[in-house]
């Protein structure tokens, strides 16, 4: 009875694949240590100083006296970046940054009321103007009171008013047109090298609350 055909090359084994996934998860996130391949690298020291070109052994024997790791942030450069830094704290600081970018992104609402006076009108352009100046999207509401519909022109006045007062640090995402008791309208901040203030003299705080959780019915019965 001839034997069954058996290939030559050996069979993988069953941690073939485990292994492969290890070493995928390994490769996550910058190189770091005897992973950097290059020659000779550009190196940060842990205060942030830049301390010159130099080969990557005495870059790493660098690490080893620091008693941190060689971490490559610029891979694209000529040569290479490296900062010696420990990797747990270049991870949770690379985490806080991603962090921040999408707080930065918030949309931030701004209540408004159709027979607000100017005085109150000036302090909600203020607080809009700083959010947008920190990169925030801005979203302002204007809503009526039924009496108050009587007469929409004066929220529509009073909204356009408000648009224009941000014209030098927004973009206009849509129209003002009321929908129901209420007018809304984005407002997306220019480019950051292209913000500046006009209703304040400096940034004020980068995160403060807006007026999503204010009532302004309760705000007039005050």
């Amino acid at each position: 009875m001839p034997s069954p055909y058996r290939p030559n090359s050996p069979r993988p084994n069953n941690n073939g694949g485990q292994n492969r996934g290890n070493f995928r998860k390994e490769d996550k996130g910058p190189k770091r240590n005897d992973r950097i391949r290059a020659t000779e690298v550009r190196v940060i020291s842990p205060k942030g100083e830049m301390m010159g070109i130099m080969p990557t052994q005495q870059a790493l024997d660098l690490a080893r006296e620091f008693g941190v790791d060689l971490i490559e942030i610029a891979a694209s450069a000529v040569p290479p970046v490296c900062k010696l830094q420990e990797y747990g704290k270049y991870l949770y600081e690379e985490a806080k940054k991603h962090k921040h970018q999408k707080s930065a992104s918030k949309v931030k609402e701004i209540k408004l009321r159709p027979r607000i006076d100017d005085h109150d009108l000036f302090i909600k352009v203020r607080r809009a103007e700083n959010f947008l100046f920190h990169g925030h999207k801005v979203k302002l509401l204007l809503q009526y009171r039924y009496r108050e519909l009587e007469h929409p022109e004066i929220g529509i006045a009073t909204i356009t008013k408000a648009i224009e007062a941000l014209m030098h640090i927004s973009t206009r995402d849509n129209e003002p047109k009321r929908s129901g008791r209420a007018i809304v309208v984005g407002l997306t901040p220019v480019q950051q090298n292209k913000r500046k203030l006009l209703h304040n003299e400096a940034p004020g705080e980068e995160d403060g609350e807006d007026d999503s959780s204010v009532d302004n019915g309760e705000e007039d019965a005050e």
